[in-house]
């Protein structure tokens, strides 16, 4: 989408929308309609900006997520979606797009007080890159199709592929990026025909809560999209149990990740993870060290380092080492952290006190950092970005998933590609690196060496839904957007007819 017009909200709109957001009942969407939870059960959102209470909305149980795939189920075999064409399906999927465009500034806000990030990211970045997973994947519903191939049988036969959605999809979704996160979910589910029920992460279930008005409102058949907030150990493992279900698609930990393949086994459903990751980034003595440092420090800082593919570990050429560590630590000090809603603020709070608890644990059980590193304030989760310099590489801060904004820089020296690619790959996860060098011929070279999905030279652009993405090793299975994301979402069928 293009750019939403920047307007900070007023101190009004904010109380109006936080007493709205206080006040409101929200509940359940299964099957077309708001529901309470079957047991009554709810969950407690904070702001992570100032740790205080600030909704409470309904928290599916068992028979809510049996409910709600049934209704998906029958939405796929016996309501109209199952003959929809397709591009009905895709006129659907643009119109929720438009819809959610037409709302931005609310939901940027809802993010910013549901999340923490700043409200200049939620407008300008997290809700364009909800509206764009819609309208891009839109055009998939139309181009799914199969190929005659020849036939190696006696006689004469007449052999074809079809491709078929693969059945009611669960997906569940991570906290970092809660709208963009569901409608990167919802979007090649539903242009492959499949029907879904969504469960957002409980840290920040509020905009997928909105988000079901909206899909209401623009007139999706019932029970192809369903959402339930709810704790992913009750409602998340009922959907990964449900034999009903037969595609999942998750976004969080590693940890998780594992033991939701382990329970999908049992029915062998069909599964697409996309997990952790500890990605470098690697700078050259010739790159362009201005640009590189402001480069490999957001790689790392953005969204208060709450994202899988940050490059926390920085690999950087002796030469050059002291003025990339000194640009880093000179940037940190230049990062205003404070309330998302409060104008200027590039970083926001982490979302949990949790989550600031573990970040601390990871601190503090190091070297002492070169830069940042300490709370800020009593209110809210806040911290400095964090430099550390000097430490092995077998140290947890340079070997394990912190999941906040701490970076590790590590001097190297030029001459071996396959040293420097050693080193950036000697990691249990491989999601994605940086390489930051004008000698294109490194660049590509060192490329082709990085076991990782995902890889950026000389700069980082936002999520293009055109290309896909997923990790190696540890950092998942499988592959979303592009083309391969929206055929994870399908069954491949081979047809054969003989003629003669």
């Amino acid at each position: 989408m293009n750019a939403p017009s920047f307007a900070f909200p007023s101190a009004d709109h904010i109380a109006a929308a936080k007493q709205e957001l206080a006040a409101s009942e929200d509940h359940l969407f299964i099957d077309g309609e708001f529901v309470a939870a079957s047991d009554g059960a709810t969950l407690d959102v904070e702001n992570p900006a100032s740790g205080e209470h600030l909704a409470q909305v309904a928290s599916a149980g068992v028979a809510d997520v049996d409910a709600a795939v049934r209704a998906a189920h029958r939405a796929l075999h016996d309501g109209p979606w199952a003959t929809m064409p397709a591009t009905e399906r895709a006129a659907l999927l643009w119109r929720l797009a438009d819809a959610i465009e037409a709302d931005a500034h609310d939901f940027a806000l809802i993010e910013t007080l549901d999340n923490g990030m700043p409200y200049a990211q939620a407008l300008m970045a997290a809700v364009p890159m909800a509206v764009d997973a819609l309208r891009y994947n839109s055009g998939w519903a139309t181009k799914l199709g199969g190929e005659t191939l020849p036939s190696g049988a006696p006689g004469e036969w007449f052999s074809y592929t079809l491709r078929q959605p693969v059945g009611v999809v669960a997906a569940i979704a991570a906290w970092n990026f809660p709208l963009s996160m569901a409608c990167g979910k919802l979007a090649p589910a539903l242009a492959a025909g499949c029907t879904i029920v969504l469960k957002p992460a409980e840290q920040a279930p509020l905009s997928a809560v909105r988000l079901a008005r909206i899909v209401q409102q623009v007139g999706f058949p019932k029970g192809v999209i369903n959402i339930l907030p709810g704790l992913g150990s009750v409602a998340g493992q009922a959907l990964v149990d449900h034999p009903l279900v037969r595609k999942i698609t998750f976004t969080g930990s590693t940890a998780v990740g594992k033991a939701l393949l382990r329970a999908s086994a049992n029915d062998l459903k069909r599964v697409t993870l996309e997990l952790g990751g500890k990605s470098p980034a690697v700078v050259f003595g010739d790159a362009d060290l201005g640009p590189a440092i402001e480069a490999a420090a957001m790689g790392v800082f953005f969204n208060t380092g709450q994202i899988c593919v940050a490059r926390s570990r920085l690999f950087v050429e002796e030469t050059v080492y002291d003025e990339v560590v000194e640009g880093v630590a000179g940037f940190i000090r230049n990062l205003k952290v404070g309330d998302g809603l409060e104008p200027g603020s590039m970083l926001g709070p982490v979302i949990s006190r949790a989550q600031l608890e573990r970040i601390e644990s990871y601190i503090s059980g190091g070297a002492a950092p070169a830069a940042g590193g300490r709370r800020i304030g009593d209110r809210g989760y806040f911290i400095e970005p964090t430099l550390f310099t000097g430490l092995d590489l077998d140290s947890p801060l340079a070997r394990e998933e912190i999941f906040g904004p701490v970076v590790v820089a590590v001097p190297f020296k030029r001459g071996d590609l396959d040293a420097v690619a050693s080193a950036a790959n000697d990691t249990s996860y491989g999601l994605a690196a940086s390489i930051f060098t004008r000698d294109l011929s490194t660049a590509h070279r060192l490329a082709r060496r990085i076991d990782a999905g995902l890889i950026e030279i000389n700069g980082g652009a936002p999520m293009q839904f055109s290309l896909p993405f997923g990790g190696f090793k540890q950092s998942g299975l499988g592959r979303e957007n592009g083309r391969e994301g929206v055929e994870a979402f399908t069954e491949l069928k081979s047809v054969s007819i003989r003629l003669a």
